[in-house]
């Protein structure tokens, strides 16, 4: 069964220079956000920052991170591979893939490290998840510091830690506790404590392997996996879907990685989307603004199926249409704004109060409550998703069945006219009657109208003529103040979802209507910058303090601004934007041009989604 490693006694610890310490009162801040690279395997991902693996939840999204120093300390789980005394000269993804090659100088010389994730484990069958590191001296000689802090359950359980060997007699760590287990090959490390650290010595042409491999418990020891075939495989999956993205306008080469941040945020096994990998990173540094985004939201379900559709990846796009419909199937009544992974609908928030947060930023939360929110424009969404995918020749699912939700979306519609709702950005303040979510309600009812008339379908088009023009009435006449449009009935504000309006068909984006919105939008929401929040937060939204401006709504103006006929606008907003990626192209939820830093959790969905759309709007 193998020895027991030793437990670490109170007191203070010595570690290795360059390496975070855990003495007890020394605190240390998590590297800014704009400076992790993800690891994407689309079953789960990871970030790394210097050297150091902060953040990973195998064997898919939502699951218990085993690494959560992204949210708390060391101690909460970490594995740190670096030159001693080294620094970054440089970093980046391989031939767009999610495989990441990381340059680092040393006193005495240069080596690059590589990090991949792969979604299997040798030797078995079921559902689990390989996390390998790779350093290479490139130039004269190194010392290698790794240190692995291995914890379950968002680092609440310290593992019971053996030296074990595997089915090929090679000797392993093997980390157990509950339902989780972690298999580590590779050049051994000694336990300090609840720590093991390892310190190697690598000339010109040498290099060192890890595979730390996530099984659950009842599994065993995992086997010794071939590194260099999975990275080749990794590799050769990303450059085939990059290879297949097929882009023409000005900005190919950014929406070409956007769509391929989106391809990794997608679960291999269901097709559903997460919204970003993470939880909790904050929306303002020390605020209560921080959720958990690993679920599946139909909105943004629906806009990717969009933009999929548009550049003719129609069998990924079915893939996430099969996943939505999956979803939404059962009681209409029952429709959620978002699910989990596999369409579970139980997504209860709670509270991780033994995590300190992103730099001090909590609560931190798991679940989203949010689930049991009624947001009006979400069948909406999926009416338009489902009418492109229909006007691009595929059929709707299962035919019948995809229609015979739609018409029950419509029913629920109809029986929900009246209800006011949450918006789309989920406010936690009492509900209101959206504009944006109204003219929503408008698309459904028109795109059932148009599957009737264009496609020979069978629904009470009358009926829906009468609601389509009712809600038009209505929201010309509540939803406008001064010739612009307003955030909900009961209020002058305005709010940046508004811009989404003329991709429904209900005006033209370049329509008197719109352009007195956007002057509103540029009057009252634009940051010093030209960044643009989502709204002004008065404490009607149910929560205190601000946010910084949202890169979404900022690729939101882009595109309005380029479908109005504002095109030098649109360019010079488009490459401020750009700018805020970080080094491997990534987008975070928001931005503080102020600090220069990313904010929220990343990589953001719906960010690259908007870049996306904002390209295509270019040309």
């Amino acid at each position: 069964m193998g020895e027991p490693d030793p437990t670490m006694q109170p007191g203070i610890e010595t570690m290795q220079p360059g390496i975070e310490t855990m003495q007890p009162g020394i605190k240390t801040m998590q590297p800014g956000i704009e400076k992790y690279a993800l690891l994407a395997d689309r079953q789960s991902a990871a970030l790394v920052a210097e050297g150091g693996i902060d953040w990973w939840c195998p064997p898919r999204f939502d699951a218990r991170a085993v690494f959560a120093r992204l949210l708390g300390g060391a101690d909460n789980g970490r594995w740190v591979l670096r030159p001693v005394a080294g620094r970054v000269t440089g970093r980046g993804y391989r031939t767009g893939s999610f495989v990441l090659d990381t340059d680092w100088a040393g006193p005495t010389g240069t080596a690059v490290s590589t990090d991949f994730l792969c979604a299997r484990v040798a030797g078995f069958d079921g559902i689990g998840e390989t996390l390998i590191r790779r350093i290479t001296c490139t130039a004269g000689s190194i010392e290698v510091d790794s240190e692995l802090v291995m914890r379950f359950d968002y680092g609440r359980v310290r593992p019971w830690v053996r030296r074990r060997r595997d089915a090929g007699g090679n000797p392993v760590l093997h980390a157990l506790a509950g339902p989780d287990s972690l298999t580590l090959h590779g050049p051994a490390l000694a336990p300090d404590g609840y720590v093991h650290r390892g310190r190697h010595r690598l000339t010109a042409g040498e290099s060192l392997t890890w595979t730390l491999a996530w099984l659950p418990a009842y599994a065993g020891v995992a086997e010794a996996l071939e590194v260099d075939p999975e990275l080749e495989r990794a590799v050769e999956h990303w450059r085939a879907w990059r290879d297949s993205v097929p882009l023409s306008c000005g900005y190919a080469e950014a929406a070409a990685d956007s769509l391929t941040v989106l391809r990794a945020l997608t679960s291999r096994r269901t097709g559903g989307i997460v919204a970003a990998p993470t939880t909790s990173l904050p929306e303002l540094i020390g605020g209560e603004r921080n959720w958990d985004y690993r679920y599946t939201w139909l909105r943004d379900s629906a806009f990717t199926i969009q933009a999929l559709v548009g550049h003719g990846h129609h069998r990924v796009a079915v893939h996430w249409r099969d996943w939505l419909l999956r979803a939404i199937a059962g009681d209409p009544e029952d429709l959620q704004i978002m699910y989990g992974l596999d369409g579970e609908r139980q997504l209860p928030e709670q509270t991780l109060d033994h995590l300190a947060g992103y730099r001090a930023s909590r609560p931190v939360r798991v679940g989203n409550q949010a689930y049991t929110q009624y947001q009006a424009d979400v069948v909406g969404e999926i009416m338009i998703a489902l009418d492109q995918l229909r006007r691009a020749g595929l059929e709707n699912g299962e035919g019948e069945f995809a229609w015979a939700l739609q018409l029950n979306l419509l029913d629920l519609t109809e029986r929900r006219l009246d209800v006011p709702d949450r918006g789309i950005w989920e406010v936690r303040g009492d509900p209101q009657k959206f504009t944006h979510g109204r003219v929503m309600m408008w698309a459904a009812f028109d795109r059932g109208i148009r599957a009737v008339e264009e496609h020979g379908l069978t629904g009470p088009v009358e009926r829906w003529r009468g609601l389509r023009e009712q809600l038009r009435t209505e929201i010309l006449t509540h939803g406008v103040r001064a010739g612009a449009f307003v955030q909900h009935y009961a209020t002058d504000e305005v709010d940046a979802a508004l811009l989404q309006i003329p991709q429904t068909g209900f005006v033209a984006a370049d329509s008197d209507l719109m352009r007195a919105t956007v002057t509103r939008i540029e009057q009252d929401l634009l940051d010093p910058h030209g960044f643009v929040r989502r709204y002004r937060p008065t404490g009607a939204d149910g929560l205190s303090g601000g946010e910084g401006a949202f890169v979404m709504c900022s690729f939101w103006l882009v595109e309005q601004y380029a479908r109005s006929g504002r095109r030098t606008d649109a360019v010079a907003l488009m490459e401020k934007l750009l700018a805020t990626r970080n080094d491997v192209g990534l987008l975070a939820e928001e931005y503080d041009a102020e600090s220069g830093r990313l904010l929220g959790n990343f990589p953001q969905a719906f960010s690259h989604l908007a870049l996306v759309r904002a390209a295509e709007a270019l040309g």
